[in-house]
């Protein structure tokens, strides 16, 4: 699916108010360590929602995966809080680029995601997930899961 496409869909799926499900909530809380769900918690709903479709994606197609992983296809978009940006600054962000301090923030949102598990103890693994260094079949599954 192309960029332009999923952004499209992302978009539409931010604006269907959805509440998360506690067994959604439930879920993670057990994959997750308690930093790394400190961190998903303060992720905007919206990501919390997609965090939680990507998430089970991955597993159904990588019903062995460990919970290292399931946390980076979790978490890949952690590092999206940290820009504070509305769901439509995200789009003007997306659209003009990195042209100021939080636009640049969103578009580096892999390496800041990366940085703040690594500065919360998570393993490495999960890191590169989200850093997007992962290779091979984990980085095809992610990227797949997140082909919304």
């Amino acid at each position: 699916m192309s960029k332009i496409t999923h952004l499209a869909k992302r978009f539409v799926l931010s604006l269907v108010p959805s509440q998360m499900q506690e067994i959604e909530r439930q879920w993670v809380h057990s994959v997750l360590t308690s930093s790394e769900f400190d961190l998903w918690n303060k992720m905007m709903a919206q990501d919390r929602q997609h965090s939680v479709l990507v998430g089970r994606r991955f597993v159904k197609n990588r019903p062995t995966s460990s919970n290292e992983e399931i946390a980076g296809a979790l978490l890949h978009d952690v590092g999206k809080s940290a820009a504070h940006l509305s769901t439509l600054a995200r789009v003007v962000a997306t659209l003009v680029g990195p042209r100021t301090s939080r636009f640049r923030q969103y578009h580096d949102h892999e390496a800041i995601g990366a940085a703040m598990l690594r500065s919360n103890g998570s393993s490495e693994l999960t890191v590169s997930m989200v850093e997007g260094s992962c290779v091979g079949e984990l980085k095809d599954a992610l990227t797949l899961a997140d082909d919304i």
